[in-house]
């Protein structure tokens, strides 16, 4: 896969996830700042590392089974993995503004 469409399917990517809606805050989670990474590899695999806003939040696998539900339907997707990690922890600093 050439760094041109590696970097345009990770930018569809992110665009899908704006999609996801925390239900905590009401803000898509990429202007959240909850989405670290997302990486493609060759053959459409799709890695997202992603956090919530609190450790333990109650919401944690409706919002990692939404992004890789949401992941899958990007044109050129085979497989989501998504990983949710609390190292950074999230602040409200991460939000855009």
């Amino acid at each position: 896969m050439s760094e041109a469409t590696n970097e345009t399917m990770c930018d569809a990517i992110r665009d899908a996830l704006r999609m996801i809606i925390d239900p905590e805050l009401g803000r898509n989670i990429v202007e959240l700042g909850l989405i670290y990474d997302v990486s493609v590899e060759d053959g459409g695999i799709a890695h997202v590392t992603m956090t919530t806003t609190t450790r333990g939040c109650p919401a944690s696998e409706y919002l990692k089974e939404a992004v890789r539900n949401c992941v899958w339907y990007v044109p050129g997707v085979e497989y989501a993995e998504v990983r949710l990690t609390y190292e950074p922890a999230w602040t409200p600093a991460m939000m855009s503004a």
